[in-house]
């Protein structure tokens, strides 16, 4: 774990001021050691347990779900340019017939009602035959999980809409808003799914269960854009953007859309400028992670507490098909190897106990991420990437997380930062783009702030 010389700068005045950050105990004081956060009272605030840490050589274990995933099959209608499916082997896919085997197992493994049931594909809705006997049968035997699916839209439908309303699903639509045509076809360019869409948002959104989940890339980079679109599709300030946040590299499809070293800083220019002037504050990963980030800042929030951000590597989260085999996570089959050698299928229902995921690598066990200033917003990217793709998705991960970190301290402090002085990449020492070395000393000073103070 490490410590960070923070300078930062007052937009107000143009004041540098240097502060220490560390990463491991959620810590932000001045050089002498004062708190510049008025942090939760230690006798207010609970010890959070720490980490599962998961590795090939110490595998995690799997006990009854807390959080159940069920992959469907990875077919879909569309086939989307950065998609992490895109290159899994497929395994057999699931159909109606496997629904009554997949519910009679159930009493063997689930010892008690998950919390949320997921359905996952490929495009799920393709597979509308087994999903609509599985997800009713479900929602009999657990009628307090919260369910929920994520589509590209294009095969809603009047019927299937008031479906997924009756059994209270919770349906995010994956629309890349006005990067779409990057991720692949746009079913907002077809009337019928373009109105099923609008239909399905007419249901579910004043119920809160309705999200357009957009992804940033090298050519979709501005959240001002994607909000403003969505705004504008549905008429609704208030509209709900799920995900938000920048692409990983799954193959080269990501590693095409991915930041370019030359575009870090510009992309995290237009990131901040966007969050702090209130241009992104519908979209989840922004809200959620700035939030998260202050909160780690005013309960010091201990760095052995961090899973891995999808919490796959929960004991009590599973990823399963209805074939009943253990997967890595819903993005992989039962026939996909891992980039680690390892088979994505981790294990059976049948035989929970014996369940061990090898495919996966808890931050702590990488090389960059304790060293990181970035980790208690990152939470170590995707856990199952290695090599090559696993690089460019951390520089993308960097670059995304750093104008949250930034936008953090400045709402607690007023100060920006400006530049990370640590056992860093130089690439990844200059936020902005904002400093240049003193010839004198060699040391690094900010150019006067050039972006203005923020109306209160």
């Amino acid at each position: 774990m490490a410590k960070f010389l923070i300078t930062t700068v007052d937009p107000r005045t143009d004041e540098v001021v240097p502060l220490h950050y560390d990463n491991s105990d959620s810590s932000l004081t001045d050089l002498h050691g004062q708190s510049l956060v008025r942090t939760v009272d230690a006798s207010l605030r609970s010890t959070p347990a720490s980490a599962p840490v998961t590795s090939k050589d110490t595998p995690l274990g799997k006990t009854s779900p807390r959080v159940l995933k069920i992959s469907l099959g990875l077919s879909c209608n569309y086939a989307c340019e950065y998609c992490s499916q895109r290159f899994v082997a497929r395994n057999v896919d699931t159909n109606p017939e496997d629904v009554d085997g997949f519910l009679a197992s159930l009493k063997d493994w689930v010892m008690s009602p998950p919390e949320a049931i997921e359905f996952w594909g490929g495009e799920p809705l393709v597979y509308i035959k087994t999903l609509r006997p599985l997800a009713q049968a479900l929602r009999e035997k657990y009628p307090e999980a919260r369910f929920s699916v994520i589509t590209n839209g294009s095969l809603l439908s009047p019927s299937t809409n008031q479906w997924l309303d009756d059994l209270g699903f919770t349906v995010s639509v994956s629309h890349d808003g006005p990067g779409q045509h990057v991720r692949g076809p746009d079913p907002l360019a077809e009337p019928d799914s373009r109105a099923a869409i609008l239909d399905l948002y007419r249901r579910l959104a004043p119920k809160e269960r309705f999200s357009f989940n957009a992804m940033l890339n090298r050519e979709n980079q501005s959240r001002a854009a994607i909000q403003s679109f969505f705004v504008e599709l549905t008429g609704d300030s208030d509209v709900h953007i799920g995900e938000g946040g920048f692409v990983d590299a799954y193959d080269s499809g990501g590693i095409s859309q991915s930041l370019r070293p030359e575009e870090f800083h510009s992309f995290r220019r237009q990131a901040f400028h966007d969050i702090r002037n209130g241009k992104a504050d519908r979209i989840a990963s922004v809200r959620d992670r700035v939030t998260s980030f202050v909160n780690s800042l005013r309960f010091k929030r201990p760095a052995s507490s961090l899973g891995q951000k999808c919490g796959m590597d929960r004991h009590d989260s599973i990823a399963v098909d209805l074939k009943g085999n253990v997967l890595t996570c819903q993005n992989v089959s039962a026939t996909a190897l891992a980039p680690n050698g390892e088979s994505h299928r981790i294990g059976h229902t049948s035989q929970l106990d014996q369940v061990a995921l090898r495919t996966a690598t808890h931050w702590s066990h990488r090389s960059e991420c304790p060293n990181c200033p970035m980790l208690q917003i990152c939470k170590g990217a995707c856990m199952f990437l290695e090599g090559p793709l696993w690089e460019v998705s951390c520089n993308n991960a960097y670059s995304d997380a750093l104008p949250i970190f930034a936008a953090g301290i400045e709402f607690l402090t007023g100060l920006v930062p400006v530049y990370i002085e640590g056992d860093l990449p130089d690439a990844r020492k200059d936020v902005f783009g904002f400093v240049h070395p003193t010839p004198a000393d060699g040391s690094h000073k900010a150019k006067p702030f050039p972006i203005p103070v923020v109306a209160a």
